[in-house]
C-alpha cells in the first residue's frame, strides 16, 4: 500500500480484480488524489498533486490511468468547455453513488455541482428516462446533465 493512502480505499481492490486489472501504485495514489477533493480535477492537476510525492509517475501515466478508470466506470470525465477534460470519482468509500449535475459558468468557468433537487426534478428525469428507453429500446443506466450560462458575480460585474 503506497503512503499516505487510507484504508478506506481499499474497496477499489475487488473493483479491480472485477475487471480483470492489478490495482498499481499509479492507479491508487490517482484514486486517492480524487477521493480527497470536491473539485473537477484536469489530468495536469492530478499530475501536480501526485509528482510533490511521487516524482516517477508521470503525466503519461496520469493520463493513460484516467482513460482506464472511466473506461472501468470508477472516474467520470466531463468537458466543461475550457479546452481540458475534468475528472471525478463515480462512487465514494462502499461504492456508494454521488449522483448530481452540474452548472458551469461560461465567463469564469465556474463548476457547482448541483444536487439539491426538488421533487418535480426527480419526477420529471425519472419521465424522460422512461420515455427515451421505450421509445429506443434502451436501457439507461446513468445520465449526466450540465447546465450553461453566467454566475451572478460574472453577472454583477458588467
Amino acid at each position: 500500500m503506497p503512503r499516505g493512502v487510507p484504508m478506506q480505499s481499499l474497496w477499489w481492490h475487488g473493483k479491480f480484480r472485477g475487471y480483470g486489472y492489478r490495482l498499481t501504485m499509479p492507479r491508487q495514489v490517482l484514486l486517492d488524489v480524487l477521493s480527497k477533493t470536491e473539485k473537477h480535477l484536469s489530468a495536469e492537476d492530478i499530475y501536480f498533486a501526485i509528482n510533490k510525492h511521487y516524482p516517477n509517475i508521470g503525466l503519461a501515466t496520469v493520463y493513460r490511468n484516467l482513460e482506464l478508470l472511466v473506461q472501468m466506470g470508477l472516474v467520470f470525465k466531463f468537458d466543461f468547455g475550457d479546452g481540458r477534460a475534468r475528472y471525478e470519482l463515480s462512487e465514494g468509500p462502499k461504492g456508494i453513488r454521488h449522483h448530481h449535475h452540474h452548472l458551469v459558468c461560461t465567463e469564469c468557468g465556474r463548476v457547482v455541482d448541483y444536487t439539491d433537487y426538488i421533487d418535480e426534478e426527480i419526477e420529471l428525469l425519472g419521465r424522460i428516462e422512461k420515455g427515451l428507453s421505450k421509445k429506443y429500446d434502451f436501457v439507461i443506466k446513468e445520465h449526466f446533465i450540465q447546465f450553461s450560462g453566467v454566475c451572478s458575480k460574472c453577472r454583477e460585474k458588467k
